[in-house]
């Protein structure tokens, strides 16, 4: 399983429409093919920094997805909020308890 992990930073006038395209795509996007799990998380004292922790099946799973046109829509409208470039990791679980 791969989990995806993006860091995204954000303007602060423009994290109410990030937010807004997050919630009317997020259960398209927990729906898609491979996708188990998908999180938004926000940081506690820099609030215009935000993360998307995804679990897909299989890297496979997660490029189908990043080539989808629901990635390209979803990207699309997001990365012009942006005021850092962001950052992501595909991980995997070595130890949970």
């Amino acid at each position: 399983m791969i989990h995806r992990i993006v860091k995204m930073e954000f303007d602060p006038e423009k994290i109410e429409e990030f937010l807004s395209n997050f919630e009317a795509n997020k259960k398209k996007i927990r729906a898609f093919d491979g996708c188990y799990k998908l999180q938004l998380l926000q940081d506690q004292h820099n609030t215009n920094i935000f993360f998307t922790y995804s679990y897909w099946v299989d890297e496979e799973s997660l490029e189908s997805y990043r080539n989808s046109e629901l990635f390209k829509g979803v990207w699309a409208k997001t990365k012009v909020l942006f005021n850092a470039k962001p950052v992501a990791w595909s991980t995997e679980i070595l130890s949970s308890e």
